[in-house]
Order: structure tokens, then sequence, then C-alpha cells
């Protein structure tokens, strides 16, 4: 029967995994093996956008289309939908399906 491989071990060559003697193993597998990242804090600091930066140099443009005659504006959510998604009510108001 094979040994299992941990795919998720660094890959040394395979003289090196030979010479290994079983105490070296033991201690190796024993020793603390620490669960965080080493993210360099000035690179993490670059990308990362504070709430309520000023972006009064950004320009969006953002084509605005109306509502098209076979859709409705859900009086629940407020989102504009096509009509295959109105669910009946009894009172007349549009809703969609979500919503219903």
């Amino acid at each position: 029967m094979s040994k299992p491989i941990d795919y998720d071990a660094p890959r040394r060559p395979a003289v090196e995994v030979e010479d290994d003697s079983l105490e070296e193993l033991k201690a190796r597998s024993s020793a603390p093996q620490s669960a965080t990242v080493d993210v360099d804090e000035a690179d993490a600091a670059e990308n990362f956008e504070l709430p309520g930066a000023d972006l009064s140099g950004e320009e969006l443009t953002v084509a605005v289309v109306p509502m098209q005659s076979d859709e409705f504006r859900c009086t629940r959510c407020f989102l504009v939908h096509h009509r295959s998604q109105l669910a009946a009510r009894p009172d007349g108001r549009e809703v969609c399906q979500e919503c219903s």
C-alpha cells in the first residue's frame, strides 16, 4: 500500500526526502505552524480606499433608459421589472413575484 501524499506540503527534491531520518520527520510534524499569511502592510494600504474618500475628480457616465411600456415598478422593492414578473394582487398594487 502506498503512502498518502500531502499535496499542500512544500515540494522538495526526492533525494532530500529519502535522507530524512525518523527523528527529523517527527520533529518537523510536531513543530507549530503559523496559520497567518505574511502580507506587506504597505502594499495592503495602497489598495485600500477609505470610506468618504474624495471622488470629486471622478466622472461617471451612465446611460439612463426610461421605463419601457412592458415594464413596471414594484411598490415594495422599487425595482423596475418586466411585466412577466408582475404578481397578481387583489388590491391593484404592482408587486413583483419576488416581493409577493
